[in-house]
């Protein structure tokens, strides 16, 4: 460790604690995040499912302190210690609990506070000062300034926050465009095969010469005419079929609790938390079981997965779906909380247009409505083969799925660049931070 590194306190190092607004605003439909401790994971904000308050009640919520760019938000309270950083541009109020870490600049360097408070002598100091309480334990607001830590100087500090801080950008730009990817394929799913706009382009003679961003041999695969369905009218020519002519499902493996692994030896087996709330791949959520299966409960790179269960009955993730990822091998299980879906060889679909539709609102509307249950809810199979679904051309569904798949693939790979991003990151922090590591290794010659 570098012996020119001081043990400083963070009240000493120019940082500055301003509490939160210990009242709740009223949640509006729209307006600014109120964060709260669930929104503050892995060092970032996650704004997914996040409380929003109008801009009177943003302004009289920010009257101690508007949150600003690489301001730290620390958690008090439930997960004490837990930090995220305030990005640039994000306007936000504290939520109750919530506490804000804001460095002047003097001997701290605003941006290497953020990894000032992820590395182990943050979290030593977290367990020295802990209140230990009956419900949960807590940090005091007094004690908080008086953490303290060994600090770099300035010029290094600058270095290890650009260091760490280009992997998390380049982890950041990989979300960014994912969650472009998807908004685009899910988009022109609903374009193409929900609201028909190419078809009512046509109807419009205004409308033939402006089809959206379509080649003429694709604008040719849609009709100028709608004819009429058993649900409502379709694209003329296009057939309404129950879904069990095109796919196949099965309920996974029902396995015992003693054959979990957490060393991660066995199959992978993927489950109710391997799907997120709206549909998509969850990456943590994968176990490992090693136990007994039969062939029946193998799934395969590629093959789609639907949850069948969920507790409560808002239909948040009951019914969604997702594809299985490369990275966990060629063999894994799925378990009984979600049935495997696959196509029939005589069907036009595949995963990629599969996974779209499942995931689409109107749909998963369908779908979910036939689930039941007193305090689970349960999908039945029926649920995947007696609904009809509109069946387009072959080659439209084809077209489609090259563009889907493309999408699929690449968001696939960005994931896993940014799980190898973060390993590095996480290895590198520790070592940076104890002076062990000397950013000069990282300096262009």
């Amino acid at each position: 460790m570098s012996v020119d590194w001081k043990i400083t306190s963070l009240r000493e190092a120019g940082v500055t604690l301003i509490d939160c607004d210990h009242r709740t605003p009223p949640a509006a439909s729209s307006g600014f995040p109120y964060i709260a401790i669930p929104q503050l994971k892995e060092g970032r904000i996650v704004l997914n499912d996040v409380r929003r308050i109008s801009p009177e009640h943003l302004a009289e919520w920010t009257r101690k302190a508007k949150p600003q760019h690489n301001d730290v938000i620390l958690s008090r309270r439930c997960n004490p210690g837990e930090t995220a950083y305030v990005p640039a541009g994000l306007e936000c109020a504290l939520g109750q609990n919530l506490v804000l870490l804001r460095a002047d600049g003097t001997k701290l360097f605003p941006p290497f506070l953020r990894w000032l408070v992820r590395g182990t002598e943050w979290w030593e100091q977290v367990g020295t000062f802990i209140n230990v309480g009956a419900v949960f334990d807590s940090l005091k607001c007094a004690d908080i300034p008086n953490f303290s830590m060994r600090l770099p100087p300035l010029p290094e500090q600058k270095a290890i926050a650009a260091v760490l801080g280009a992997l998390d950008d380049k982890i950041e730009l990989n979300r960014w465009m994912n969650a472009t990817l998807e908004a685009m394929v899910r988009a022109l799913f609903q374009s193409w095969f929900v609201d028909f706009d190419p078809v009512r382009a046509k109807l419009d003679p205004a409308g033939r010469d402006q089809l959206p961003n379509l080649d003429p041999a694709t604008a040719e695969l849609f009709p100028d005419s709608f004819q009429d369905s058993p649900i409502g009218p379709v694209p003329t020519g296009w057939k309404v079929e129950r879904f069990d002519a095109h796919i196949t499902a099965d309920r996974g493996l029902s396995y015992k609790g003693e054959g979990l692994r957490d060393d991660r030896t066995g199959l992978p087996m993927h489950n109710l938390n391997s799907i997120f709330e709206g549909g998509g791949y969850k990456h943590a959520g994968i176990k490992y079981y090693q136990g007994e299966y039969r062939e029946k409960h193998l799934v395969d790179p590629g093959d789609m997965i639907v949850t069948n269960t969920e507790q409560g009955f808002d239909h948040l993730l009951i019914g969604y779906a997702a594809i299985v990822p490369r990275c966990f091998g060629s063999k894994g299980l799925f378990s009984h909380h979600i049935y495997r879906v696959r196509f029939k060889p005589t069907s036009p679909f595949n995963p990629h247009y599969l996974v779209e539709l499942f995931n689409n609102r109107r749909w998963h509307y369908w779908i979910s409505g036939f689930s039941n249950g007193t305090t689970i809810n349960m999908l039945p199979i029926d649920a995947l083969e007696m609904p009809l679904l509109v069946v387009p051309p072959k080659e439209l569904v084809k077209q489609f799925t090259a563009i889907a798949q493309a999408a699929h693939d690449q968001i696939e790979d960005n994931i896993q660049q940014s799980h190898t991003l973060a390993s590095l990151r996480d290895t590198l922090l520790p070592k940076l931070l104890s002076g062990e590591l000397s950013t000069e290794r990282f300096q262009s010659p």
